[in-house]
């Protein structure tokens, strides 16, 4: 008996979710720009309201563009089921909506991104969620932060700015002995580098904005049910786990079992919060995913090439991408993201503060702007920019010093990539 195969990652990058539209035969997606859809009778729309049938309602909860972005986006990070929502810190937002209730806790790993420190200090304070902080370099310092009102782990597979690999494996181990689910940040990795769920998380989130989208071009979040975690073991997670009064006491982990997490962030927290990404958003990202693994190749590739060059020039102190050999890092990428270290990683400079925001100020091919994951190469100084909000401690444990220059090495020619730092750096000094 032959075993039917199963599509490769780059074949799942173009094909999955994609059909030929069944009115036009458009083989492309085409972008359903509208808000409402016509129901067949009173009982398919009383159907679709109790969660009884699956279907279109409202573009502010689905819509068929959006659902194709997330079958691709489920299937590339083998997971049950996805939602895709305006942004990632939409996607965060919902996540910790479905997970939390006012007076729990987390544990999240200091080494973040700067908006989601913001996030996690101060926004969630006011649903009376709060933050306990790890150390994403050292997995048993999870274990020392879990409390008993501790409901979730969140870390980044690769973190942001310093391109730290992370232990997933380990901090797994973890979250599962306290009986929380392991949330994973995965924007920078990207599921062709690393794909969270072999290594144990339960549920994934993203920045499509990033390398999913790939072009700078559309924002959008996404959240990816791994189907892992058991919902109904605890009684810890109601709004999975006891009777929902917006459904007719319907018990949505029991009801949709697997991809039960994934149905109560559509139907419950973007119901109500609202956070929907646009159907231009979702054919943009959706079309960027299909050169994913081509772009990651190209990303690696020039990262590494200029990472080399820089530890070797007089004027930057310290290197820190994980792909270097001598990173202290390395060898968890063999383990963790075996195709690359990724495109986005950090160096300091000899001169400190006033050297980075000169540096900045003297690239020519580079974009001096807060984002990564783009084509193009990108540069930014964080301590005056996306980590300005925090204090010197708290941009120094998130890699985010005076001295440090952040680089998201694009798909340019690497020589001009090279060059255009080498004039940089000594225009500046």
């Amino acid at each position: 008996m032959s075993v039917e195969r199963q599509p490769a990652f780059e074949t799942l990058a173009i094909h999955a979710g994609n059909q030929p539209d069944p009115s036009t035969g458009a083989r492309v997606t085409p972008i359903y720009q509208t808000t409402a859809y016509v129901f067949d009778n009173a009982e398919h729309a009383a159907s679709l309201f109790n969660l009884e049938a699956f279907g279109n309602i409202y573009t502010r909860i689905m819509n068929p563009t959006q659902a194709a972005l997330e079958e691709r986006v489920a299937a590339l990070e083998g997971g049950t089921a996805a939602l895709a929502v305006a942004s990632g810190h939409a996607a965060q937002l919902m996540a910790f909506h479905t997970l939390l209730e006012p007076g729990d806790e987390f544990v999240a790993g200091k080494q973040l991104y700067g908006g989601s420190i913001n996030q996690f200090n101060h926004a969630f304070k006011k649903f009376d969620w709060h933050v306990n902080w790890a150390d994403s370099t050292d997995p048993e310092s999870f274990q020392r932060a879990i409390t008993p009102k501790t409901k979730a782990i969140f870390i980044e597979s690769i973190a942001n700015p310093g391109g730290v690999i992370v232990d997933i494996q380990a901090i797994s181990t973890i979250a599962k002995n306290a009986g929380v689910p392991l949330i994973v940040d995965n924007t920078l990795a990207s599921p062709y580098l690393c794909r969270p769920k072999e290594h144990g998380a339960d549920i994934i989130v993203h920045s499509m904005t990033k390398f999913l989208g790939g072009h700078g071009n559309s924002i959008g979040g996404v959240i990816v049910d791994c189907g892992t975690f058991d919902w109904m073991a605890s009684g810890r997670y109601p709004t999975l786990s006891e009777p929902c009064e917006s459904y007719h006491g319907m018990v949505l982990g029991e009801t949709f079992g697997n991809f039960a997490f994934a149905i109560a962030t559509r139907v419950l927290a973007l119901r109500d919060l609202g956070a929907a990404i646009s159907p231009m958003n979702s054919f943009l990202i959706m079309t960027g995913i299909e050169t994913l693994s081509l772009r990651m190749e190209r990303h690696c590739e020039n990262a590494l090439a200029v990472a080399k060059w820089l530890e070797a020039r007089p004027e930057v102190e310290w290197v820190n991408y994980a792909g270097l050999p001598s990173n202290r890092f390395n060898p968890l990428v063999a383990k963790i993201c075996p195709k690359g270290a990724g495109a986005v990683f950090t160096f300091g400079l000899k001169g400190g503060y006033d050297a980075g925001v000169k540096l900045v100020s003297k690239v020519n091919l580079f974009s001096h702007l807060a984002n990564i994951g783009d084509v193009r190469s990108l540069i930014i100084h964080p301590a005056s920019t996306t980590h300005r909000q925090l204090t010197a401690e708290q941009r120094a444990a998130a890699g985010a010093g005076d001295d440090v220059v952040r680089l998201s090495v694009g798909l340019e020619n690497k020589d001009d990539i090279i060059a255009d730092l080498e004039q940089a750096l000594t225009a500046s000094t």
